[in-house]
């Protein structure tokens, strides 16, 4: 089978990462959640004090990327690759909330967003691989086979990770999940390196009202047919 690029862009708690997973899955291709690389940055920053903390620290980021080492590493009995930082698991670490406050904040920096857009790229040569981020189909493959852009209500998308939180445990409220979903749509849409907007091949996928089977389905048809164009142009 013809193998093809795929990026998924859009906001945040759109279900970029289930649609991706479940298409990486059916088509027997590499996924990479480019989310969680950034969110593990976010992470080592708030560790070490860079972010979060009274206040910001980019600069002493910048010089300790090197010290920053990204892989993953698949669990069979979940299914899925989960997010590995100097060695360390933390997968369940960087889905807080407190993640999500920040990430927005560490992404816009540009020399975060060189070195993982780098090793991205570097993912990505051989294709055969479903991506999922902000700036996929824009900046890391420009060239994509097929881009999506993934969009939802406000509301919709916060009450989403809203029990997605509660689900894990977390105690947290709808309107501090709406205010971050908020925050983080205006910093992603504004920031001035590499910010989210829709590719102009892309195809905007607007799922407020659309559950998953029916998301993958429309998603898996575009994936084909693509596939089929490039087996028959071959």
């Amino acid at each position: 089978m013809t193998k093809i690029t795929i990026a998924i862009d859009g906001y945040s708690s759109t279900g970029k990462s289930t649609i991706a997973k479940q298409l990486a899955k059916a088509l027997e291709y590499v996924y990479v959640d480019t989310g969680a690389m950034y969110r593990a940055v976010t992470l080592y920053a708030m560790r070490n004090g860079f972010v979060g903390g009274s206040k910001d620290s980019i600069s002493l980021l910048c010089n300790s990327l090197s010290e920053v080492k990204l892989h993953f590493e698949y669990n069979e009995a979940l299914g899925y690759s989960e997010m590995y930082l100097n060695d360390e698991n933390v997968e369940k670490d960087i889905r807080t909330l407190e993640v999500s406050k920040n990430v927005s904040r560490v992404a816009e920096v540009q020399e975060v967003r060189e070195k993982l857009v780098h090793m991205q790229q570097e993912m990505g040569k051989s294709k055969g691989i479903v991506m999922d981020g902000r700036d996929i189909g824009t900046v890391v493959f420009p060239d994509a086979e097929l881009k999506v852009f993934m969009t939802a209500s406000a509301d919709k998308r916060a009450y989403r990770r809203y029990k997605e939180l509660l689900d894990k445990g977390e105690k947290v409220t709808y309107e501090d999940v709406l205010k971050n979903v908020e925050s983080r749509d205006y910093i992603d849409s504004h920031r001035e390196h590499s910010p989210l907007r829709k590719a102009e091949e892309a195809i905007e996928f607007d799922n407020s009202d659309m559950g998953l089977e029916e998301q993958f389905e429309r998603m898996y048809n575009f994936a084909l047919r693509i596939i089929e164009k490039n087996k028959m142009d071959a």
